[in-house]
């Protein structure tokens, strides 16, 4: 012990004074620190190249999937609203072979050659991902039957003749006279516009309609009854003032008559 009263054991263990003082000692094995290393403009520009291959190959992928591959290829055409055709008739004019790619079908040329079956009022094709298409039909529905040259066609709602019939009728399809049967005459038009306008339990009990012109449309009911019909104006309300003189007429409300005039429906004509 000195005169201070220390030991030499104490003073080895003060801290000693400087520059060094108040810095802990750096644990055994642990590494040291440095500065976060900065990317240099060539390794920025190695990510950028290896981003931009990998998205290539992701478009390149994608496109092959789409145009070539046959993961995404036509596999089954179906078909809808098929009545009178069938659906294999419909799958050969439409024309899509399977294996196409789906990306690869031209549904508007498909479209147009279903379009030019004459049974078909319209049609939609479309892509039914991943591995088919649908083909949609609207079938004419027949009305009238005309008969020229021998052959009997039937005729819809438009005037256009799109099927022949050898056999009966189909139900409800009444034979109609006119001299020129088509979509573009007047007297078909007006004709075909009273079977229209006409209830399905009316008109299933007509035999026969005849226009010569636009303005003489003449019905004639299974029981030999005459309905003078006049032109296409008024059609609603000319059915419904015939329908309501055929139930009086089937009721003994009137007398019966062997024709009726509802050319002007306001002044209907019994005689």
């Amino acid at each position: 012990m000195n005169r201070s009263g220390s030991t030499t054991r104490d003073r080895s263990r003060v801290a000693p004074a400087g520059p060094e003082a108040g810095r802990r000692p750096a644990a055994a094995g642990a590494p040291s620190r440095r500065p976060p290393r900065r990317d240099s403009p060539r390794d920025r520009r190695r990510r950028l190249l290896v981003r931009a291959g990998l998205a290539a190959a992701v478009v390149a992928l994608v496109a092959w999937l789409l145009w070539g591959s046959p993961v995404l290829a036509v596999h089954e055409v179906t078909v809808d609203g098929a009545g009178t055709l069938t659906a294999a008739e419909v799958v050969e004019v439409a024309g899509i072979a399977e294996g196409t790619p789906l990306l690869r079908v031209d549904v508007d040329a498909a479209e147009a050659r279903v379009a030019r079956l004459p049974q078909v009022a319209s049609v939609e094709v479309t892509r039914g991902w991943p591995r088919s298409v649908v083909v949609t039909v609207v079938e004419r529905v027949p009305v009238a039957v005309v008969e020229r040259a021998g052959t009997r066609s039937l005729v819809d709602a438009d005037g256009v003749l799109f099927d022949t019939v050898t056999g009966p009728a189909p139900a409800g399809v009444v034979p109609l006279d006119v001299p020129a049967p088509g979509p573009d005459d007047r007297a078909t038009r007006a004709a075909l516009g009273a079977l229209v306008a006409l209830p399905d339990q009316i008109r299933a009990g007509l035999v026969a309609a005849s226009a010569t012109t636009a303005e003489d449309v003449t019905l004639t009911l299974a029981d030999g009854t005459t309905v003078l019909w006049g032109s296409a104006a008024d059609a609603a309300d000319k059915a419904d003032v015939l329908v309501a003189l055929l139930a009086q007429l089937d009721a003994g409300a009137l007398e019966p008559a062997g024709t009726i005039d509802v050319s002007a429906p306001a002044a209907v004509v019994l005689r």
